[in-house]
């Protein structure tokens, strides 16, 4: 490391300090933006399943429903 005069040592402390928390702070905000894309893509999963099995119990209770009615004995 290249040595400084004693007036620039806190000016490269300051500055060390500030890049560290910056980058800290991209972390974590990158993190962050990680796990909501993950919970966004998780919930599309589950709502697509969700919809394909309404949309299989509509089309089974349509079928059942279009089925003839057996006459009862006597």
């Amino acid at each position: 490391m290249t040595a400084h005069s004693p007036a620039v040592d806190p000016a490269v402390s300051l500055f060390s300090k500030t890049q560290t928390q910056s980058m800290s702070l991209n972390r974590i905000i990158s993190e962050r933006d990680a796990v909501s894309e993950a919970r966004e893509a998780k919930t599309a999963r589950l709502r697509e399943l969700r919809l394909e099995k309404e949309a299989d119990e509509m089309a089974a209770a349509a079928a059942l429903a279009a089925l003839p009615k057996r006459a009862g004995k006597r």
